[in-house]
């Protein structure tokens, strides 16, 4: 099919629904355990983390609130796209989706001021971090990212009776206005947050680098860069995608049709399977649970090793033993 002299290939929307549900399964078990053991950590240690706890615990809470949504997306998915939850709980499964990413990328943008001031203005910012401004703070985060999220409650989530469609943007007939309001979403609720983000990051791993050498300085450094590429990574392709999905419908919709079109919405799909690991990396990252959790995972996984192998080696009769216990 052409339009406007254009090759026109047909858009692979079979691809969201083999590719997005055990990706979506996958970070919903990963993404439980990691915040399980980064709440666990936080609650434990929650003086040592330092005022800066505040943030990083809501950005816990957002990341497993986002988590719970991804098993009615799984269904939806499997099912061949159809939404089968009714309209209202599509809007409020798709709201719980944004108001928890993007109340992720504030509380991401927030931890990293607090880490700027800590290391760049250590003595002029001394007693002036405490947990109730970080709490107020926090309590600002969440309002403003419901009222930037309830606009998209007000355009159309489903489509058709019997195999509704549960949009993450919306129907095809709204589809400009929505672009419009996607664009100023993603300028207000990422890429502003983000520039803060990048520019707190970028200064305090300036700061680190100018002083003293040291193992803990570099690995400060290193740990910082780290969590900038990866924020960088799982979020800013999705923001660039959904908007150019969305001009790519308005140009189908005005009769004009190009062969990105399918490139694009797999791209897409693609993207979103990196956005929903920013759930999982948060924690190992922000509390630095990456090598605790992967030596808890070692030994769980070594004592059951060993079990299976005393088992096998019993045989039969070994079963019910004391060795099981271990």
């Amino acid at each position: 099919m052409t339009m406007n002299g254009t090759s026109c290939s047909k858009v692979s929307f079979d691809f969201a629904r083999d590719f997005l549900p055990p990706v979506y399964i996958l970070v919903f078990i990963a993404g439980l355990l990691a915040n399980a053991f980064g709440l666990k950590y936080l609650l434990k240690y929650w003086e040592k983390v330092g005022p800066a706890n505040v943030f990083v615990f809501n950005l816990v809470l957002a990341d497993l609130l986002y988590l719970l949504t991804l098993p009615f997306l799984v269904v939806y998915h499997l099912t061949r796209s159809e939404w089968v939850f009714g309209d209202a709980f599509c809007k409020i499964t798709r709201f719980c989706f944004s108001v928890n990413f993007y109340g992720s990328v504030g509380f991401l943008a927030c931890s990293s001021v607090y880490k700027y001031l800590s290391i760049v203005h250590p003595i002029k910012v001394l007693g002036r971090l405490t947990s109730t401004r970080s709490a107020v703070i926090s309590l600002a985060v969440w309002v403003l990212v419901c009222a930037q999220s309830l606009p998209d409650m007000f355009f159309p989530k489903t489509y058709g009776a019997e195999a509704a469609k549960c949009f993450d943007t919306t129907s095809s007939a709204f589809v400009e206005d929505y672009l419009k309001y996607s664009v100023g979403w993603t300028v207000t609720g990422f890429c502003l947050p983000f520039l803060v983000t990048v520019g707190c990051t970028a200064r305090a791993i300036a700061t680190l680098c100018r002083s003293r050498d040291s193992p803990l300085k570099r690995r400060k450094c290193k740990l910082l860069l780290i969590r900038l590429l990866l924020l960088s990574v799982c979020c800013v392709p999705y923001h660039v995608l959904r908007n150019l999905s969305l001009w790519s419908r308005v140009l189908t919709r005005r009769g004009q049709c190009y062969g990105w079109f399918n490139a694009v919405y797999v791209s897409k799909q693609v993207s979103l399977g990196l956005l929903s690991l920013n759930s999982v990396l948060n924690p190992l990252l922000y509390l630095n649970l990456g090598e605790d959790l992967c030596s808890q995972l070692w030994t769980l996984l070594s004592r059951a090793t060993l079990c299976l192998r005393r088992r096998s080696a019993n045989g039969p009769s070994a079963q019910g033993s004391e060795d099981d216990l271990y």
